[in-house]
């Protein structure tokens, strides 16, 4: 059972693909369709409300472990919920997910004690995304002809306008769409990401071991590093072509590439066992 966590602002239908490419290996899929919008499960400071979100997911499966497997934000809500429930877990593969250390770290926590982050993170840029439009075409027209979105996969792009968006309630011609994902929701989990994932995995270790694959052309990885990540994975790093959203550009590659890491650390723990 592979238990998946969707990056920011892309819910979990998005990634439909990849989910299919896992289930024609043998593997069941699971995952939380939209964190952050359930009131259950709100997002806070250091996002305890989603992590209990997926523990609960986890609690909820027959399986007694599962892998785990996240992009970005799924990474990091994958290790958080691993360090609650380690003996539920087999393995993680992070999907680009840096883990933020040393003084980068230190300047988060500076900046959220201040309430700057929005003026330093891609909050601010979320608050002011364009969320409606009059029908789906014009959804579509929209994302694609965004530099962005035009290095998508079709199928992937076709899935994220489809699912991605809901019927707009302000629209009394009822053929509006607006993004399901809410921005004020996006720019919210932004503001409050995990800045001490480490020392948090240092006192609740993940139970399986952890490997990373991360985007040869990832902003992301550029900007936080990996140091962190080669300790916690213990040089379990490997490259696919592609940004930070290799696996929207990628998802034939990346669905093989996660089924190789989930060989890889099941006979790593077979030999330690």
């Amino acid at each position: 059972m592979i238990v998946f966590s969707h990056a920011n602002s892309y819910n979990a239908s998005t990634y439909r693909q990849l989910f299919d490419g896992w289930r024609a290996a043998g593997h069941e899929v699971a995952a939380v369709e939209h964190f952050g919008h359930d009131a259950q499960f709100p997002v806070d400071r250091r996002w305890r409300g989603m992590t209990q979100q997926l523990t609960a997911l986890i609690d909820s499966l027959p399986q007694p472990r599962v892998w785990l497997v996240g992009h970005s934000m799924g990474g990091y809500l994958s290790l958080l919920a691993a360090g609650q429930r380690p003996e539920r877990v087999r393995g993680i593969v992070l999907l680009d997910s840096p883990i933020v250390y040393g003084w980068k770290s230190g300047l988060i926590s500076v900046v959220k004690a201040v309430g700057q982050m929005d003026r330093v993170s891609p909050a601010a840029v979320a608050v002011k995304r364009r969320d409606r439009w009059p029908n789906l075409g014009e959804a579509h027209r929209h994302f694609s002809a965004k530099p962005m979105f035009a290095r998508w996969h079709p199928a992937i792009l076709d899935d994220y306008v489809r699912f991605g968006t809901e019927q707009d309630p302000a629209d009394s011609a009822g053929t509006g769409r607006r993004l399901s994902f809410r921005p004020a929701i996006e720019a919210e989990i932004y503001s409050t990401v995990p800045h001490r994932l480490a020392p948090y995995l240092r006192l609740h270790p993940p139970g399986g071991p952890v490997a990373f694959v991360a985007g040869t052309r990832s902003r992301e990885v550029r900007q936080v590093g990996l140091a962190a990540t080669h300790r916690i994975t213990q040089g379990r790093i490997s490259w696919l072509e592609g940004s930070h959203l290799f696996p929207f550009e990628r998802p034939e590659e990346t669905v093989r590439e996660v089924l190789a890491w989930m060989r890889r650390l099941d006979a790593l723990v077979m030999e330690r066992e």
